[in-house]
């Protein structure tokens, strides 16, 4: 447990500030996913599951649907097109597991998505997998989280 009581200066331990920063990330997702239809891009159910017990309204899309990687590729630029200058370009956010699998899959996407011309946020994985490594490496996970986080996400996307 070494490291969760220190204190960076900001008032919050460790484990405060990373939980904060990551329900910080959601919140901002969760606001454009709302306000903007921006779809979530996730790998399976569960973690569909996950994004709605943490506030999500807009479309969340899931990746293991029976179809193959670049047949989901193709339906998400047919109906989110290449840019959404609402959301500050991303026309969709990419947010696999942050496991060795998750990543291989976020690569794989996001290239494929960048050869249709598709602008693609991935900063809420880098943001996640930053601070919730330690606690876990799959999105599914936030739904046991959610409790925790919500106080974040709330002061972020205020509802």
């Amino acid at each position: 447990m070494a490291g969760q009581n220190r204190n960076d200066g900001s008032g919050l331990g460790n484990y405060e500030l990373r939980f904060s920063n990551a329900g910080q990330a959601i919140g901002e997702a969760r606001r454009k996913n709302r306000l903007y239809n921006w779809p979530i891009i996730v790998e399976g159910p569960r973690d569909k599951r996950a994004l709605l017990a943490l506030g999500f309204t807009g479309p969340v899309e899931v990746l293991n649907r029976g179809w193959t990687i670049e047949r989901v590729v193709a339906h998400l630029y047919e109906t989110y097109g290449t840019r959404n200058e609402s959301t500050g370009g991303s026309s969709v956010c990419l947010l696999m597991d942050w496991d060795r699998t998750g990543g291989r899959l976020q690569r794989k996407l996001a290239n494929l998505m960048q050869s249709f011309d598709m602008s693609v946020d991935q900063e809420i994985r880098t943001i996640l997998q930053k601070n919730l490594k330690p606690e876990t490496r799959v999105v599914e996970s936030l739904y046991g989280m959610a409790d925790r986080l919500r106080y974040h996400i709330t002061q972020e996307d205020r509802l």
